[in-house]
């Protein structure tokens, strides 16, 4: 699965922006599980933004380029957060198969 540029570097930029923000453990690095939690929960989001739009359109409330776009944000949000669970498994897999 390929990443566009553009998620890569949101993702990136979010990442610097949480950790100037003082969201640390210990005393330098960034905490990695929150900032997975915070992907998976602006996904959802985002998720529930494109199904609200839908519903909008469905009542006649909207315009469907909205929808497509609120959709197109939310697929790619979650495929971000798929590539790093994948990363994030792959590096797993890669540990374990290191000699003690």
């Amino acid at each position: 699965m390929a990443i566009d540029p553009v998620s890569a570097a949101r993702a990136y930029q979010q990442a610097v922006r949480a950790g100037a923000a003082g969201e640390t453990q210990g005393g330098d690095g960034v905490d990695f599980g929150g900032l997975v939690q915070e992907a998976i929960r602006q996904a959802g989001h985002s998720a529930q933004v494109a199904e609200n739009q839908a519903l909008a359109v469905a009542g006649g409330n909207a315009d469907i380029v909205d929808v497509v776009t609120a959709i197109a944000a939310a697929e790619t949000q979650l495929q971000t957060v798929l590539a790093v669970r994948d990363q994030v498994i792959q590096a797993y897999q890669e540990i374990l198969r290191m000699p003690i």
